[in-house]
């Protein structure tokens, strides 16, 4: 994990327009599928989690699963442990079928 925020130079979103990552609603969860592409999709989790920031798409989880997962998990000081250990617990069904989604893409791409 990158301890510092050169990671965000890294981003798969760095080149896009902020606009495409901080909508609101149920738009978040197609605007995140850009996420589950990202090398750094971890250390920009964290930095959302460590930093509790409200609004946005940030590491593949909308506002909503966010709030959620501080608010189960209030001791959690060091996010980077806790998702290294934990990760697997915080993939939500609409975020396993984003995953899915840009797979199938990625693989008919590959294809053409």
């Amino acid at each position: 994990m990158i301890d510092d925020r050169t990671w965000a130079g890294l981003a798969a979103c760095a080149q896009t327009s902020p606009d495409t990552l901080f909508v609101r609603g149920a738009a978040q969860r197609s605007a995140r599928e850009l996420c589950f592409s990202c090398p750094v999709r971890m250390a920009c989790l964290v930095e959302a989690l460590s930093s509790a920031t409200e609004f946005g798409v940030w590491g593949g989880m909308t506002e909503r699963e966010r709030r959620a997962l501080l608010k189960r998990n209030p001791d959690v000081t060091d996010w980077a442990s806790w998702l290294a250990e934990h990760g697997h617990e915080v993939e939500t069904p609409s975020m396993a079928a984003s995953r899915r989604r840009v797979a199938a893409l990625g693989a008919a791409a590959r294809a053409s």
